[in-house]
């Protein structure tokens, strides 16, 4: 490398930062031949963003500053204005920063639009407003975090309509991945070509600490295959809880409630390999009629625990952290020996046993139920638990083991909510 760059001369030498084809991964530079759609898509800073800015410059910029590119109109559309312009323009990988100070083009903020000096335009859209997009016309398009979008259906079928300059228009998807409709839609196209990277195809770029912590925080779970393998994680076939259900059931506050449990379901047996004990935090907000009750998972605190002390010392730790009123617990397979273990710690603990009289998939419909109707909600980051959810069908448990976190979870729900309703709800028919 030291003999290459000696070779270079002054000025190849101060281009060479400029020229993101010698220091592009393969994932980030377009696919050779005849595509409509080239869709990047990569786990949490794989270098997306990069490579969108560097594919915009390629489309605009001619052999000199002033020569026209292959593109003069590009519509640059994101979750949000904000989004297009904190991300996609001013982001330390964004245009401004990727452009060289002979091709840098203004800004013009009131217009929401970036101007080249040979003419060329990049106009920002935003997703939550497809009608914007309605009039306008483009040889080219990057697409930012497309599986974000609010209205992507209309968004990209707006765009679709205003992709229609030159002789051969194009446009980039640079996305996260998620199991969303319209991103699944954009992958099965015949015109699309797909690049693909996990988040430690640019670990030079990465703080080392970053990869290792998250990678151990996430092992194992979708989030990890999503937002880290960048990997289109697919709805388990007739799962209860598809993924777009959870992701909406997420809020960032909680109001005050009016109670918190502790649901259990306790390990047949203990040691490195037993069954998880599947504890999980639920509270509800209980005024006014039953219908308009709402409930907030708070926690899961499951583990896999050396004896029946560890799980109970885990659990009643988790009442005092939330204020719980009581513990619930499974005792079917326990029995009394459940109780026992937790008055032993704690004598005056307020506890009650629950029996399963019925399967699991039975038990968890109901939940699902209540998650359709919009009335529980996920207050953390709950991966592992949403992972079983996620492999819980009618039919039974799709995953792995026992879904001892979701046991816990309906345990919880059926205290709170379900045990007051003189009926229960049924699943939506599809």
């Amino acid at each position: 490398m030291t003999g290459f760059l000696d070779g270079l001369s002054a000025n190849a030498l101060a281009a060479l930062p400029w020229l993101f084809e010698f220091w592009a991964q393969p994932h980030q530079l377009p696919p050779e031949g005849d595509w409509r759609t080239w869709v990047c898509l990569g786990g949490r800073g794989a270098g997306k963003t990069r490579a969108g800015a560097e594919w915009v410059r390629a489309q605009v910029e001619g052999a000199r500053p002033l020569d026209p590119g292959r593109a003069r109109r590009v519509a640059l559309v994101a979750e949000t204005y904000d989004q297009a312009r904190d991300v996609m323009i001013f982001g330390d990988s964004g245009i401004m920063t990727c452009c060289p100070p002979d091709r840098k083009p203004a800004w013009e903020a009131t217009r929401r639009r970036l101007v080249w000096p040979n003419g060329a335009v990049a106009q920002c859209f935003s997703a939550s407003d497809p009608e914007a997009l309605r009039g306008p016309q483009f040889d080219a398009a990057w697409c930012d975090e497309l599986a974000k979008w609010p209205k992507a259906d209309e968004t990209w079928d707006m765009l679709q309509f205003a992709l229609r300059l030159g002789d051969a228009p194009r446009q980039l998807v640079t996305t996260t991945p998620r199991a969303q409709a319209t991103l699944k839609d954009v992958l099965r196209a015949p015109s699309t070509v797909l690049t693909h990277a996990a988040t430690e195809a640019n670990r030079a770029f990465l703080a080392p600490s970053f990869l290792a912590e998250i990678r151990e925080r996430y092992r194992g779970t979708h989030l990890e295959r999503q937002e880290l393998d960048g990997a289109l994680v697919e709805d388990t076939e007739g799962t209860l809880w598809p993924a777009a259900l959870i992701e909406h059931a997420r809020v960032a506050q909680v109001p005050a409630l009016s109670r918190v449990v502790v649901a259990v379901d306790p390990a047949v047996s203990a040691g490195v390999k037993s069954d998880l004990c599947g504890i999980v935090v639920v509270g509800a907000l209980t005024e006014g009629p039953v219908a308009d009750w709402r409930a907030y998972v708070l926690e899961d605190a499951s583990l896999r625990a050396a004896s029946p002390t560890a799980w109970a010392r885990a659990a009643l730790a988790a009442a005092e952290r939330h204020g719980a009123e009581r513990i619930v617990a499974e005792v079917n397979q326990g029995g009394n020996l459940v109780e026992q273990v937790l008055r032993q710690i704690n004598p005056v603990v307020p506890y009650r046993g629950v029996h399963a009289t019925r399967g699991k998939a039975a038990r968890a419909e109901p939940v699902a139920a209540l998650y359709e109707q919009g009335r529980v909600f996920h207050a953390t980051r709950l991966g592992a638990l949403e992972d079983q959810m996620m492999q819980m069908t009618a039919q039974g448990f799709q995953g792995t083991g026992s879904p001892d976190r979701v046991d816990a979870l309906v345990w919880a729900l059926h205290e709170l909510i379900l045990g007051t309703r003189p009926a229960r709800p049924k699943l939506r028919t599809l």
